[in-house]
């Protein structure tokens, strides 16, 4: 039987799968830019969206562009992560990351396309969604994907690594560049559904929660975890200097802070009274994952 995860992540590839047919001038273009949006990815962002809304009576197929256009944003974030000027890594989701296939200017040109796309993508008019609604869908996209979003938490990560560091500074890197487009998924699914802005906040804070134990548990896997389970080289945040919350508190205290974030963002949700299993599925693949 399929797990939540598993059905969403089939209709997300389904729909990812045709939205750059490698043909025209441009073609390898394209090509780069699906080969790595089609890897084996989790899926677990644009599930989260979907998620969100089906909460509320959305229909799945009514979501899917929403949910692609947060997986092309996290797409090109590795994309770019991976590239010499950044992380300098050669294996990503479990092949060679982009610019060892493709080459440097052409990995950072697909990574540009997938930001510019999926953009494109959340503007094209949603069924059911008020143009209101849509524009906070945008808004969210940008606000947690840009300069104090994923991107400033990105840089501040690369201004720090090799250095000493605060535990302080390891909770800004992680809120910012891994937990608010997280957080986003929550909210951009939120916005399919006509609801109180208690309940938006209460969706935004469960997000914020899970976004930050995923990189708590991201953390423990890169120093538990193998290479071949992860689909990325293991051990690099330790070999680089990375600030990292086992470095600071040990891997166990950094499961155990992990479980306490959830159980915050669990209790966002109770005190407006919104229950949903699909989040509860996908939440508790977040802290048990194993990659």
């Amino acid at each position: 039987m399929q797990t939540y995860l598993e059905a969403c992540k089939e209709e997300v590839n389904a729909y990812l799968s045709r939205l750059f047919e490698p043909t025209g001038l441009h073609a390898r273009l394209k090509e780069a830019m699906t080969y790595s949006l089609m890897a084996a990815g989790k899926r677990l962002r644009p599930a989260l969206v979907i998620a969100t809304a089906e909460t509320f009576g959305v229909a799945r197929r009514l979501v899917l562009p929403a949910a692609a256009a947060v997986e092309l944003i996290h797409c090109y974030s590795l994309i770019h992560d991976d590239l010499p000027c950044m992380d300098d890594d050669d294996l990503r989701r479990g092949q060679p990351t982009n610019h060892v296939v493709f080459g440097e200017a052409m990995a950072l040109l697909a990574g540009d396309a997938l930001l510019t796309e999926a953009f494109h993508l959340l503007a094209r008019p949603l069924a059911g969604v008020p143009a209101e609604r849509q524009l906070a869908m945008i808004r969210a996209l940008a606000s947690r994907a840009g300069v104090d979003g994923m991107v400033g938490g990105q840089a501040v990560d690369i201004e720090r690594t090799g250095g000493q560091g605060t535990l302080q500074d390891v909770e800004f890197i992680h809120l910012h560049k891994t937990a608010r487009l997280i957080q986003a998924c929550v909210e951009i699914g939120g916005y399919f559904a006509d609801l109180d802005d208690e309940v938006r906040a209460a969706l935004s804070r469960y997000g914020e929660c899970l976004g930050l134990a995923f990189q708590m548990i991201d953390d423990v896997l890169d120093v538990t975890a193998s290479t071949e389970q992860l689909g990325k080289t293991a051990g690099k945040d330790v070999e680089e200097g990375k600030l990292t919350y086992p470095r600071f508190v040990g891997v166990e205290r950094t499961r155990q802070m992990a479980r306490e974030v959830i159980r915050h963002g669990e209790q966002a949700l109770a005190d407006v009274g919104v229950k949903s299993e699909p989040l509860a599925s996908l939440q508790s693949l977040i802290v048990d994952r194993d990659r």
